[in-house]
């Protein structure tokens, strides 16, 4: 059997940066021309190793800014003006592009408006739980508040 590298994922041996058992003829053969695997060396299991930890290391940073900013967003209050009727009803509806413009304002934050959970459009005054879903998996509950826009 020889060991090789895996450079990408392969869906009967494993993930890439994975060493694996093959043989050599389905290395030589197969994985190599069509740039899947390579030879396995000590420094080509060296450098694999470096990479895993490197992507482990990115992985656990990004997973750590997520927690950050879902925390951050947890705290935020919106607030945001609109034109409303004598009833409180709003002309229109705030939308999720409203929402994500008024975190940016308020925390710096770039939040997709497709990341932006409203069970359905807000259609008058008062205040919502709105839920942000995060890159990471995990989501944030912003609270917002409609107020009637000053004339």
């Amino acid at each position: 059997m020889a060991q090789a590298i895996l450079l990408k994922d392969v869906e009967t041996l494993g993930d890439a940066g994975e060493a694996v058992d093959v043989s050599p003829g389905y290395l030589r053969n197969y994985l190599v021309p069509r740039k899947l695997a390579q030879p396995a060396t000590d420094a080509s299991l060296a450098e694999a190793q470096r990479r895993r930890e490197a992507a482990e290391r990115r992985a656990k940073e990004a997973a750590e800014r997520a927690e950050e900013t879902a925390a951050l967003l947890s705290k935020t209050v919106l607030t945001i003006h609109h034109q409303a009727g004598e009833d409180g009803r709003l002309f229109g509806s705030v939308t999720a592009k409203e929402i994500a413009e008024a975190i940016a304002e308020a925390r710096g934050l770039k939040v997709e408006r497709k990341r932006i959970k409203l069970s359905e459009p807000i259609r008058s005054l008062g205040t919502y739980l709105v839920e942000i879903e995060l890159p990471s998996g995990s989501s944030a509950r912003v609270k917002t508040i409609v107020v009637e826009d000053s004339p």
